[in-house]
């Protein structure tokens, strides 16, 4: 499968002049940030990989604390981003999420419910080996209830696969039974589904609900639950319908009024710049009066503008 990304591998690379051109850019007085972040935006990230390791090994210095010393604010953040490989900033950034002062709920939620299988299952993996902790223990030590619960659930990385024929009707009863059919709300029914059937299956039980119930899921999801929760249902029913539209209303929200998201605009240009930003691009255009690159440039400044817009590609007017 191709990969529907915005970032792709540089063709003619050569890791050591990349580490020379990086090198010169923050040498002597005053940095160079736009041949930086041309360069970083325009490499994937297994090069830049490469380019970390010529770089130690042509000036004996680790580029990334270089990069933090000269650059400063949110664009050091994104550069820094950008230097990490796609499974240890997943996991750096669960690891904050639930270490900072507070649960950031928001990531936890983001990255869990988009995420598939085999990556949570290698996230848990890297998880273990970078602190020598459990993710499930940490996580179920920061939540409870049945928010803690469909954590739980989404990390044991067992979602079934395709669709079960006999079980659409029973799953869309079961649900609407525990929920508008029912005075108060059987938490329990919507995380033991929605955790656990596969995305193609979920798309046949939303349908089958909307015929029953008159109501789409998310509906009677924001109906019928409250907090983190509701939060966590929403996320997962939005992947199971589509993970890029689920990206591009994240986005759309980390911007829309006053004050921008800026960790959560960060977290997803990065983290998808080499998955589906080219589809969330598509779907941002749709559901929304304007392109994510507009908004995205009405909404920033700067070289931190600048290396977002490099990561989003081209405009969609």
């Amino acid at each position: 499968m191709a990969s529907r990304g915005t970032v792709k591998a540089s063709a003619n690379f050569n890791a050591s002049a990349d580490a020379e051109v990086l090198q010169k850019a923050m040498k002597g007085l005053g940095t160079d940030e736009d041949a930086i972040l041309q360069l970083l935006t325009a490499r994937s990230n297994a090069q830049r990989q490469e380019i970390k390791a010529a770089y130690k090994t042509l000036f004996g210095k680790d580029l990334v604390d270089d990069l933090k010393g000269e650059l400063g604010g949110k664009f050091e953040t994104l550069i820094v981003a950008l230097m990490t490989p796609p499974l240890t900033y997943d996991v750096t950034c669960l690891r904050n999420a639930i270490k900072g002062a507070g649960t950031d709920e928001k990531v936890l939620v983001e990255i869990l419910s988009s995420r598939s299988a085999q990556q949570v299952k290698d996230i848990v993996a890297a998880y273990r080996q970078e602190y020598d902790d459990d993710l499930e223990e940490d996580v179920c030590g920061d939540t409870s209830g049945h928010f803690k619960r469909l954590l739980v659930i989404l990390l044991q990385a067992n979602r079934q696969t395709g669709i079960q024929e006999g079980n659409i009707e029973t799953d869309a009863q079961a649900l609407f039974k525990a929920g508008e059919e029912k005075y108060g709300t059987d938490e329990q029914s919507f995380v033991t589904i929605l955790g656990n059937r596969s995305a193609q299956h979920l798309r046949k039980v939303f349908d089958a609900y909307m015929k029953m119930s008159g109501y789409e899921m998310e509906e009677s999801i924001q109906r019928e639950t409250s907090g983190g929760l509701k939060d966590l249902l929403l996320a997962v029913v939005k992947c199971a319908r589509s993970v890029p539209a689920y990206f591009a209303e994240t986005l759309y929200y980390a911007m829309k009024g006053a004050g921008t998201d800026d960790n959560t605009l960060i977290r997803v240009m990065v983290s998808r710049s080499e998955v589906d930003l080219l589809d969330i691009r598509v779907e941002f255009r749709k559901m929304f009066a304007c392109s994510l690159h507009s908004m995205i440039k009405g909404d920033t400044g700067g070289d931190y503008r600048k290396a977002l817009l490099l990561l989003c590609g081209g405009d969609d007017a």
